[in-house]
Parts: C-alpha cells; sequence; structure tokens
C-alpha cells in the first residue's frame, strides 16, 4: 500500500506544478460559472487530468471521483480529487490553494496527500502510519484551552440547505470565546493545518467529498478528532465537519451545541 501513497504524492505535485504554471496568465484563463460563488477555469481541468493521468498510468484499473469530472469507473479502490481546492482564492491571485488526493478501499480511507504549490509544501499521511508534513512527523497542537486556541473556518458561500443564521451565530461565538479565527479558504490546507498545529480547531458547512477525504485521514492520522457537525460518522457525504485536537474537538462541540441543534432541526 505504499506505492499508492507514492502514486498519491505524484500526483498531487504533478497537479500542482500544472496549477503553477498558469500563475503567469490569469487574465487569460477560460473560467466558467458552475453555481452561485462556484467557479471553474481550465487550470482546474488541466490539472485534474494531469492528477488522473498519474494515477491511471499506475493503476488504470481503479475508480476516480474528480470535482470536475464526476465518477469515473468501478472498483473497490476509489481516488477521491480535488485538483484545485481554493479556486477563487487561485483566480484572485491569493496564494492560498492546494490539490487533494485521497484514497479509499472499500470506502475506507486508507492514503492522503495534500500538495500546497506555493509554499511547496506536502502534507501525507497512510492509515496507521501517522502524519508527516515533507517526511516529517506531525501532530496536533497540545493546546486544551478554547480561550488560548486559533480555529479555521470557511464560510457559508453557496446557496446551502444549512441555515446561515445559525452559523454566524456559531462564528460570534468562537470569536468571543477563543483567540482568533482564520478563513483561508481552502479547507483541504485548513485540515492539514490542524493535523500541523498551526490550527486547533475547524469547522465550515456545505463541503464535498473530495474537499475532506485526504485532509481527514491526515488529521486522524496527527492525532486530532473529525467528524460531522452532530458528531456522526458521515461528515464525507454530508459536508458538515468539525475537526480539532482532543479537547479543541470537545470544547468547541460543547460551544457551539445550541446552534448545531438549531442547524439540523431547520433541514430536517
Amino acid at each position: 500500500m505504499e506505492a499508492m501513497l507514492n502514486v498519491a504524492v505524484m500526483a498531487a505535485r504533478r497537479g500542482g506544478d500544472t496549477l503553477f504554471r498558469h500563475l503567469n496568465k490569469l487574465d487569460k484563463l477560460k473560467v466558467e460559472k458552475k453555481g452561485r460563488n462556484d467557479f471553474v477555469s481550465e487550470a482546474d481541468r488541466n490539472a485534474e487530468k494531469a492528477v488522473i493521468s498519474v494515477i491511471h498510468r499506475h493503476y488504470p484499473e481503479h475508480a476516480i471521483l474528480a470535482e470536475e469530472s464526476g465518477r469515473q469507473g468501478d472498483s473497490e479502490f476509489l481516488w477521491v480529487i480535488d485538483p484545485l481546492d481554493g479556486t477563487t482564492n487561485y483566480l484572485h491571485g491569493f496564494p492560498v490553494f492546494c490539490v487533494s488526493v485521497g484514497l479509499m478501499h472499500n470506502g475506507r480511507l486508507e492514503h492522503g496527500a495534500v500538495y500546497d504549490p506555493m509554499r511547496q509544501e506536502l502534507f501525507t499521511a497512510s492509515r496507521g502510519q501517522g502524519a508527516q508534513l515533507d517526511g516529517r512527523k506531525i501532530r496536533v497542537s497540545n493546546r486544551t484551552s478554547l480561550e488560548r486556541a486559533l480555529i479555521g473556518t470557511g464560510f457559508p458561500f453557496r446557496d446551502s440547505n444549512m441555515a446561515l443564521e445559525p452559523y454566524l451565530r456559531m462564528l460570534v461565538s468562537a470569536i468571543r470565546h477563543t483567540e482568533g479565527i482564520r478563513r483561508g479558504g481552502a479547507a483541504a490546507l485548513d485540515l492539514c493545518y490542524v493535523a500541523a498545529g498551526r490550527l486547533d480547531g475547524f469547522w465550515e458547512t456545505g463541503l464535498s467529498i473530495w474537499d475532506l477525504a485526504a485532509g481527514a485521514l491526515i488529521i486522524r492520522e496527527a492525532g486530532g478528532i473529525i467528524s460531522g457537525l452532530d458528531g456522526s460518522e458521515d461528515f464525507l457525504q454530508s459536508g458538515h465537519v468539525l475537526a480539532g485536537t482532543p479537547k479543541i474537538y470537545a470544547a468547541l462541540a460543547k460551544q457551539f451545541a445550541p446552534e448545531i441543534k438549531e442547524m439540523f432541526s431547520q433541514q430536517s
């Protein structure tokens, strides 16, 4: 299985190199609107093709689930790909974006690689083997107090079934009870930053499986916790996620409990 992680790494780097090459011609990129505040460019598509070509060269029989091209193939092995997490950042030249490549076997996360081409940082993990940043072991922070914690989030930017008002109350609560809030705009990187101890916790709603797959494994292998906002294990499907160090995760879940209850009562 280590060979599969190596392929994930090669694929993520190849996608990142493709994105980097497009940076000097952002004004010439063809951009299409998929939905409200949701865009795709030829950079996304070219990066996705680059990632998939690496995977297919080594594992042509494996299935693919990619943001732009959807699902391809049927196999017990499924590669989950976001070729450009942080598209809006990228299109504005804001240097926070990444490539995310995860591998699932019979529905269980096995390997993950997240590559930041601007900082040339590579986050990786394999199930049961720990998490690494550029080959060095990483662990979540040892902070236990919410008041000293730095928390990441992502604003609801698309039309969503999740109510905006409860989310805003969560944001106000976090501002009042933590050391600070950061909104990077690339969820996969936010999850990796929790794993590396740069952030202590993270929450967001309305994400997709390709935003989460690799980063979720990296967080868990770094000693952190990730779940749905309601504590469930179906966050890859629901897209509503809470993550952090064990202590900060528990503190956030308690702090956000009223708003989470309201969110899910409005959904039902």
